[in-house]
């Protein structure tokens, strides 16, 4: 309930009450979200892998084929994701001091995580219809870079003492 809760939060951001409670979910629900999600967004692919009939993997049984899948397309995208949500986060920080906005890593982190929803859902509906090109990668950075910017201006500034 709270992971269908997130998601139809992460829809309708970066509306401010949607992002105070977003900020209010546990760290470890948006890495289990964030891990669903991929899931979802790798499931053409998955659709792909299973069905081909040529190439390699295609005698492969189809208990190897999942293994195979999951080895060498959802781990390596989980770690990419991760670790370029982590990068984008640290940059962030950074930008959110010259803003002069109280917005730790953490935080940041959170916010880039939800804000892929809808690119990634996007996506996974495409890629069902037809086969994507990489250059939808750079729609969904700039989707996400945009909304991010929006989502530090709702977050109050810092005092100066």
């Amino acid at each position: 309930m709270i992971l269908w809760k997130t998601f139809i939060l992460s829809l309708q951001l970066p509306a401010k009450q949607t992002v105070f409670k977003l900020n209010r979910i546990p760290m470890d629900i948006t890495v289990f979200y964030m891990f669903i999600l991929l899931f979802i967004v790798s499931l053409p692919s998955l659709v792909d892998q299973l069905t081909k009939t040529t190439g390699i993997g295609s005698d492969m049984n189809i208990i190897f084929r999942f293994i195979y899948f999951f080895i060498f397309y959802y781990l390596p995208l989980t770690i990419m994701v991760f670790l370029l949500i982590t990068l984008l986060a640290y940059v962030f920080t950074w930008i959110a001091k010259v803003m002069q906005r109280k917005l730790k890593l953490q935080i940041l982190w959170k916010m880039i995580a939800y804000s892929t929803t809808i690119p990634f859902i996007a996506y996974m509906v495409i890629a069902f219809i037809y086969p994507i090109d990489d250059s939808y990668l750079l729609f969904t950075l700039i989707w996400t870079l945009f909304l991010l910017l929006k989502i530090i201006t709702v977050y109050p500034k810092r005092k100066t003492r």
